[in-house]
């Protein structure tokens, strides 16, 4: 059995857009919350700031936590290759200091073929994980909650 994973995300948002990045497997498109594992002895705001880095070639002012999420594989679409995986997430609210600038970014996801700013109107259009958290920036500010195991 896989241990349980921290992931922390950044939540990135500027005139009603959200920064995403952009990222293609056999099915297409799809959009994900710049973030990923935490560490061993990292807090978890030096993740957020380690990979946007590393995502999106940008500094970020990392404020506090907005949600919290669990993803448990063996409940969802991918649970043919993902049942082992749980993983607790951490999205924080996040300001740039510096542009994005891809070309300095780090060291891209192996799916990630770019980042893109979506207009949060739009959210709904377009392949995001988690989908949870489309309805919840659609419909309200951003609040803290948890969103427990959710796709």
């Amino acid at each position: 059995m896989k241990p349980i994973r921290n992931s922390a995300k950044a939540m990135i948002i500027q005139d009603h857009r959200i920064l995403l990045t952009k990222n293609r497997d056999e099915q297409g498109e799809y959009y994900l919350f710049p973030g990923g594992g935490q560490e061993k002895y990292e807090q978890l705001r030096e993740t957020v700031q380690r990979e946007c880095m590393e995502e999106l070639g940008c500094e970020v002012d990392v404020k506090d936590i907005v949600y919290v999420r669990e993803y448990i594989g063996k409940h969802h679409e991918f649970a043919a290759w993902d049942a082992d995986f749980h993983q607790v997430e951490f999205y924080f609210e996040c300001t740039m200091t510096t542009n994005v600038d891809v070309t300095q970014a780090t060291q891209l996801d192996n799916d990630q073929i770019g980042v893109e700013w979506v207009e949060i109107s739009r959210l709904h259009e377009v392949r995001v994980y988690p989908k949870t958290l489309v309805k919840n920036l659609q419909d309200e500010a951003l609040k803290p909650c948890y969103i427990g195991d959710a796709n």
